[in-house]
This record gives C-alpha cells, structure tokens and sequence, in this order.
C-alpha cells in the first residue's frame, strides 16, 4: 500500500536548510520514494499552523518509507537537520490502497 511521509517545517537556519537537502534529497530517491510536494505552506484552511514549509514524499508502502528513515545513509542528515530545522515527520498511507 502506497505509503507518505508527510513533513512540517520551521526554518532554523536557511543555510544549513541547503547543507541538509544536499545530503537528505538523494536519499529518498535512492531508497525508492519519490517527491510529490516540497513548498511554502501557502494557508491553513482550519486551526493554527505555525509551520514554514510542507514536504510529501511517496514510498510504495509504510516499510520502505520507515526503513528510508532509519537507513545510514538518512540518519547521516539528521544532525544537520536538527540544527536547520524543527520538522514533524508522519506516515500516512493512501486510503484508496486500503483492504
């Protein structure tokens, strides 16, 4: 079942923002997803949304979206990215997939 993972971010620091997509950006490709959406979060249709930027990334299923996350060459990013960012990373799978 086709599985996203769905990002919010705040900016921290912009250039490390770059420093972090240089080495996170190939990953996912690398590991079978594929981009969907990465932009400014143009509004929020209900509630407080304090968030900068929204990222959708498409993975076939849940498993290789989670083992994307955990893989070395990901994690590799992490410490880069805690430094430009506070980010919210979830997993959602397509309702239209399901059994």
């Amino acid at each position: 079942m086709t599985a996203y993972v769905i990002i919010h971010v705040i900016i921290k620091d912009p250039e490390k923002v770059k420093e972090y997509a240089a080495i996170a950006g190939p990953t996912v490709a690398a590991a079978g997803g594929d981009f969907v959406s990465a932009g400014e979060v143009a509004d929020a249709l209900a509630g407080e949304h304090g968030y900068d930027k929204a990222i959708v990334i498409k993975f076939p299923d849940k498993a290789t979206a989670q083992a994307w996350y955990k893989s070395d060459e990901y994690q590799a990013a992490v410490p880069i990215r805690e430094q430009a960012m506070d980010a919210v990373f979830i997993i959602a799978e397509d309702p239209n997939e399901q059994v």
